[in-house]
Formats: C-alpha cells, structure tokens, sequence
C-alpha cells in the first residue's frame, strides 16, 4: 500500500477475491486496535458481528459482483477487544493482474444514543429471525427497511445540524463560520477562474447608544431587522452574514469595485429610511474591498476593515472603497 494511503485520514482495507485482507491502513488499525499481521491473511468475516455477515451476503456481495462498487454501506466490525465498531464503508472492485480486488474505505459513525438503541434492538431481532431459517429472509427484509429509514433519519437531522452550525441565532442568517467557507469558496474560484468579487463590511452607527438607550431587546431586534433589511435589498447570489456584535458582512460575487461601492450606497439609503421599533433613526457605515490578484482571505477583510474604520471617521452613514483609502 502506498505510503499516502498507509496514512489516510480514513480506514482502508484490501480485499482478495476469496474474501481475505491482503492491505490495510494505520487509520484501521488504530481504530481497531489490531497489529497488522492480526489482519492481513484473514477473511473478512472473522471481523463482522453475526447480522452483518447477512448484510455482507444478502446486500454488499451482490451489489459488488453487478455493479463493482457499494456506496455508504452501514457495517459493525469487531475490535480487538470484541466491541462492535460502527463505520460507513464505501467500497470498490477492480482487477488488478487478472485477479479481482475490492478496496474498502471507512469513516467511523457516532451516533445518538436513542438511534444506537433502536439499532441494538433492530439488531436483536435480526439474531433471532437468523435462528429461524425458514422466517430469516422475509424478517430481514422487513428490519433492513427500518434500519435504511434510522440512516436515512440520521443523514437528514446530520443536515439540519449542519445549517444550524451555519446559521447566526439571533438573526437566522449565516453566520461567521459560514461566511469564512465561502469566502474561502471565492477566492478558490478566483484562483481558478479569474471570477471577481467584492466584500462590503456593514457596521451599524453608535449601537451602543441603541443598547444603553432603549435596552438590550430593542438592541436585538434591530439587529434582526437589519439582517432582513440587508438580505432583502441584495441579490439571491449575494451572500450576508454575521461577523457579531452588530457587525454584518456581504460577499458580491461578479461585482467590481464600481457596482460594489454603487450598492453599498444604496443600503446606507436603505437602512437611513427604514422604520425601526423605539429608534428615531439608524445608520450603517461600510467598508467596501474588491478582491485582486495577490489578496488572501486576510488581505480583503483587512481593506475591508480599513475602509469602514475611514468611513466611520468620514462621520459614519456613508460607505468607502479601500481604493479611496490608498
């Protein structure tokens, strides 16, 4: 096995056509507690829990034979110390010297307590239709739906977690995290394609009058609205998010530095004439930076920084391009 390989970030085995390990990773092997020479040479199903060995037969060996490959496949393997290991396995069959050779790759699963508990009594149940030959294929049938419906549950609430993770909970918009990504995305774009895009950071004018003021609730709320307002006034394209505090950013992706100071100035208006609850008025200054040749995701958001902080001493509500600066 290649060195890289030898070393992945995820569990890799090799298997002969007789079933037998004849390659495996140091990632598998730490995770299994095995020495190598505990795994290559013995067959694959030395390491599967009883129900998985149905699985293997009745699902992973016939998909492998018809279509050469398995994706996302839920398997228990056993560990050194006997424990059932739960990984998702992707697998592939090739030919390699006119000998057929399936490579299996790994990533471990950790799950909620109350899906390991309705899989353990899945499980149980499966053990018990397997004593029984004659009622065996029909009861599996049956469990395998419910056990794909728990995965297919998993891989929906793993989604939804995602976007929470992504997401500001104050205002639901994306959030710092989510914007660092596609900041990244960009940039990786532009390295590829020569894309341009601009950033505007959106600060609002003397929030903490707002807060002192009128209270830390009339304070949020503006906020909420402001993410509304701003997520309104761009494109569907556009991308706003929250830095914090009361801090907003916005990625323009295909705008130059003219189209970008051009909207930055339309939401100063915007924000300048909007209703705010409790609040006579609101203002926003912003830093407008177009991304160029030689930048970095530190660069931009500095010039960007750098513009609002000028159009804060310009005596805020207005909006500034870093080219104005230099």
């Amino acid at each position: 096995m290649e060195e890289r390989l030898k070393e992945a970030p995820c569990g890799l085995i090799s298997i002969d056509h007789n079933g037998c390990i004849i390659e495996v990773n140091n990632r598998y092997l730490s995770w299994m507690g095995y020495r190598e020479e505990e795994v290559v040479g013995k067959h694959i199903e030395t390491f599967l829990t009883k129900v998985n060995r149905i699985f293997v037969h009745t699902y992973f060996v016939p998909a492998i034979q018809l279509h050469g490959s398995v994706e996302e496949f839920y398997i228990n393997l056993t560990s050194a110390s006997g424990e059932p290991v739960p990984l998702l396995m992707n697998a592939r069959r090739y030919i390699q010297d006119d000998v057929p050779i399936v490579d299996c790759m790994f990533i471990q699963m950790k799950q909620r307590i109350d899906y390991e508990m309705e899989l353990r009594s899945l499980q149980k149940k499966t053990e018990k239709a397997y004593k029984d030959r004659e009622e065996a294929f029909a009861q599996l049938e049956k469990i395998y739906g419910e056990i794909e419906r728990k995965q297919d549950e998993i891989l929906e609430m793993n989604e939804v977690l995602l976007k929470l993770s992504n997401t500001d909970k104050l205002t639901a918009i994306p959030n710092r995290r989510f914007f660092q990504e596609e900041l990244e995305r960009h940039i990786e774009q532009h390295s590829r394609k020569g894309t341009v895009f601009s950033l505007l950071m959106v600060d609002i004018d003397h929030f903490k009058k707002v807060n002192d003021t009128h209270g830390h609730l009339v304070g949020d709320n503006a906020l909420i609205r402001l993410a509304e307002l701003l997520t309104r006034e761009v494109r569907p394209v556009d991308r706003v998010a929250r830095l914090g505090g009361e801090e907003f950013v916005i990625i323009l992706p295909g705008m130059d530095a003219e189209a970008s100071l051009e909207l930055a100035v339309k939401l100063n208006k915007a924000v300048e004439f909007a209703t705010w609850e409790r609040v006579d008025r609101l203002t926003v200054s912003i830093g407008v930076s177009t991304f160029s040749e030689g930048d970095t995701e530190v660069t931009i958001l500095h010039t960007a920084d750098q513009a609002l902080y000028h159009a804060k001493a310009s005596g805020r509500n207005c909006s500034i391009h870093f080219q104005e600066v230099v």
